[in-house]
C-alpha cells in the first residue's frame, strides 16, 4: 500500500502517524509546501505576544524525528501542482530547485487546510497588511513588532483576530479593533459576546463594531491608512487581517472532485471524495453539522485530528464513522474565557429550529471558599424532548470545564432532564454540590415542565416597545401583551439600577404584598440572576396570578442592553 498525503500541520499529520502504526510496511509519504511539516499554528500569536518565548516550542515534530520515530518519508518546500485521478498520481514541484516529478499513489489524502481571506480591496497587497497562517507569517509580524510601532489595526475579530489584540496589547501596541458584525466573535449571540468587548475597552483597545475596511493607503508620510466603510480612516504602522479562511481546494478542483457551495471538498461519513481512492480532511472540507444536520465549513483543529486518524482507519479498511462537527471551541482574551458548543441562538433561528434557553450565573466554585468566580452560561434546548442543542459560557474561570461537559452531553444525544442527574467531582474549590451544569438540568427541566415559566430578555423588550408605542385606551384592550413587571431584588439593588418601569417588592415582602400587584395582568418578575424570580413565580403561580420570571435576571438584562449603548 502507497500512501500520499497532501499537507501536515493537524489533518495530514495525524494521518501519516496513524497509517504507520496500522501499517508497518506500508509506503508512506507527506508532501508539504512549507518548511515545517507540522507546527502549533494555534500558538502563532502568543510568540508574537511574547506568552511563548521559544520558536522551536511550536514544532510539534520535525521531518527528522518522523522519520527515525515512524519511517515517514516527509518532504517539505514540495508543492503538489496537480493530481491525475486516472493515472492515480501527483505532479511535485521542488520549491527549491524548481524539479518536477510525478508519484503514484494507492490512496491520496488531501490535508491543505484553508488559507487567510484576502479581500480584493485596494491596497490590500501593501507590505504592512499582514495575515497569520504559518511560522513565516508570525516571524514577519514579530519583527515589525521588534523593530517598534506605535499602532496597529486588527480586521476581524474573531479567534484569531482577538487573539493577535491581546498579543499586541502585551506588546504595549495601541490598536484598533474593527468588526463587520455589532459584536465581537461573531459565533457566540451577541449578548454573550459583551463580557469580552468591555474586556477589550478595558484594556484600552478602540472598538469598531459594525464597520469595515474598504481600501489601504500609504499618505504623503508614508503612513498606513485604513479607510473604512463609515468613512473613518485609521492609522497604523501594521495591519494584520483576521477575518477568516477559505478551504485551499484548487488542486481538488482543478482534478474534478466535487466541492460544496463553499468551495470546500465534499466527502462522504468516511472522509472519501468523490473519488473513492482520494480521501479529505481537515479545514479543506465539508462537513454535517452534527446538531442541525446542515452542510458547513467549520476549521478547528481538533475535529481536523480526528478526521486524519479516521481516514487512515478506513483506508486499512477498519470501520469508521465521522459523526460530524458541533463547533466546541474556547477563547481566553484578558483574562475572561469564553467558550461554545453546538447551535447558537441565531443559528437556531436561521435554521427556523424551534428551541428554548435559559440563561445561569453561578460561579466557578462553592462560594464559601476564597476566589469564586462568577461566569454566565447560555444553553439551548428542545423545547419538546429536552435534548440539548448548544451552550456558551463566559466567565474567568471554570467556563471551559463546563463547556466540556456539555458538548460531551451534547454528542450523547443528552437532554436537560438528564443533567439533573448528572454526577460530576465535587470539593469546595473546584466546583459545587449543586454543579452549574446540574442547575442547567434544574432550571431547564423546570421550565419544560411548567414549574416556572419564563421570557427571555428581547421577548420582554419587544413587549414593552409594542406597549410603549400603544394608546392608553388601546392597552386596556390589550393588557395581554403588557405585562406589570417586579423587581424582587432589595430597595438598594433596585435603587442602583432597574429596568424601566420596574415596581419593586422585595421576596421578602412578596406574600404580604400581592394585594399591590394588578389583578388580571400578566406578571414579570426579576432578580439579579434569576434565583429570587424562580421563587417569586412559585410565590405568585400558586397564588392565582399569571407570571413569567425573566430568565438570567437583571445580569442577563444588562449584557443584553450595553449592545445597545451608542458608544458599543
Amino acid at each position: 500500500m502507497k500512501i500520499l498525503i497532501v499537507g501536515g500541520v493537524a489533518g495530514g499529520a495525524s494521518a501519516a502517524a496513524r497509517a504507520r502504526r496500522l501499517a508497518e510496511n506500508a509506503e508512506i509519504v507527506v508532501f508539504e509546501r512549507g518548511p515545517n511539516v507540522s507546527f502549533a499554528n494555534c500558538g502563532l500569536p502568543y510568540f508574537i505576544g511574547g506568552k511563548i518565548t521559544d520558536r522551536d516550542k511550536l514544532l510539534v515534530v520535525t521531518p527528522e524525528l518522523l522519520k527515525s520515530r515512524l519511517n515517514l518519508d516527509v518532504r517539505v518546500r514540495s508543492s503538489v501542482e496537480s493530481i491525475d485521478r486516472d493515472e492515480k498520481r501527483i505532479l511535485v514541484r521542488e520549491l527549491d530547485t524548481g524539479r518536477e516529478y510525478w508519484e503514484s499513489y494507492d490512496k491520496l489524502i488531501l490535508a491543505p487546510g484553508a488559507s487567510p481571506l484576502r479581500p480584493p480591496i485596494p491596497g490590500i497587497d501593501l507590505p504592512r497588511v499582514h495575515t497569520l497562517r504559518n511560522l513565516q507569517d508570525m516571524d514577519r509580524i514579530k519583527e515589525v513588532i521588534d523593530r517598534g510601532i506605535s499602532s496597529a489595526v486588527v480586521i476581524g475579530a474573531g479567534f484569531i483576530g482577538l487573539e493577535l489584540v491581546e498579543n499586541l496589547a502585551a506588546r504595549g501596541v495601541p490598536t484598533t479593533l474593527i468588526e463587520l458584525q455589532e459584536q465581537v466573535l461573531p459565533p457566540l449571540d451577541q449578548e454573550m459576546a459583551t463580557p469580552l468587548a468591555q474586556a477589550l475597552l478595558d484594556h484600552g483597545v478602540q472598538l469598531m463594531l459594525g464597520d469595515a475596511a474598504e481600501a489601504f493607503r500609504e499618505d504623503a508620510e508614508g503612513q498606513l491608512v485604513v479607510q473604512l466603510r463609515s468613512g473613518r480612516e485609521v492609522p497604523a504602522d501594521l495591519v494584520a487581517l483576521g477575518i477568516g479562511v477559505q478551504p485551499e481546494s484548487r488542486l481538488a478542483a482543478e482534478s474534478g472532485l466535487e466541492l460544496g457551495p463553499r468551495g470546500a471538498v465534499l466527502v462522504n461519513q468516511h472522509l472519501q471524495t468523490s473519488d473513492p481512492d482520494v480521501y479529505a480532511v481537515g479545514d479543506v472540507i465539508q462537513v454535517r453539522d452534527s446538531v442541525l444536520g446542515a452542510d458547513a465549513h467549520i476549521p478547528l483543529a481538533g475535529p481536523a485530528n480526528r478526521q486524519g486518524r479516521l481516514a487512515a482507519d478506513h483506508i486499512f479498511g477498519r470501520e469508521t464513522c465521522y459523526r460530524g462537527t458541533q463547533g466546541t471551541a474556547v477563547l481566553g482574551l484578558f483574562g475572561v474565557t469564553a467558550a461554545m458548543t453546538g447551535a447558537s441562538e441565531k443559528t437556531l433561528r436561521r435554521a427556523g429550529r424551534p428551541y428554548r434557553m435559559i440563561y445561569i450565573h453561578p460561579s466557578d466554585h462553592a462560594g464559601y471558599y476564597p476566589g469564586a468566580e462568577p461566569m454566565t452560561l447560555k444553553v439551548l434546548f428542545d423545547p419538546e424532548s429536552g435534548k440539548l442543542l448548544g451552550a456558551q459560557g463566559v466567565g474567568r474561570a471554570g467556563v471551559d470545564k463546563r463547556i466540556d461537559v456539555l458538548s460531551v452531553a451534547l454528542q450523547a444525544g443528552m437532554t436537560v432532564y438528564d443533567l439533573e442527574e448528572v454526577e460530576l467531582a465535587y470539593a469546595p474549590q473546584f466546583g459545587s454540590a449543586k454543579d452549574p451544569v446540574n442547575m442547567i438540568g434544574f432550571v431547564a427541566s423546570g421550565l419544560l415542565r411548567g414549574d416556572h415559566p419564563q421570557i427571555d430578555v428581547a421577548r420582554l423588550s419587544e413587549v414593552m416597545n409594542t406597549a410603549g408605542n400603544k394608546s392608553e385606551m388601546e392597552l386596556s384592550t390589550e393588557v395581554e401583551q403588557t405585562p406589570f413587571l417586579v423587581d424582587v431584588r432589595t430597595a438598594k439593588e433596585y435603587g442602583n439600577g432597574h429596568i424601566p418601569n420596574a415596581t419593586n417588592i422585595p421576596i421578602e415582602e412578596l406574600r404580604g404584598r400581592l394585594h399591590e400587584l394588578p389583578a388580571g395582568q400578566a406578571l414579570v418578575v426579576y432578580c439579579q440572576v434569576g434565583m429570587r424570580g424562580y421563587l417569586a413565580t412559585r410565590v405568585l403561580m400558586q397564588s392565582g396570578f399569571r407570571v413569567e420570571n425573566l430568565s438570567g435576571g437583571y445580569k442577563t438584562y444588562q449584557l443584553w442592553q450595553w449592545n445597545r449603548k451608542p458608544e458599543a
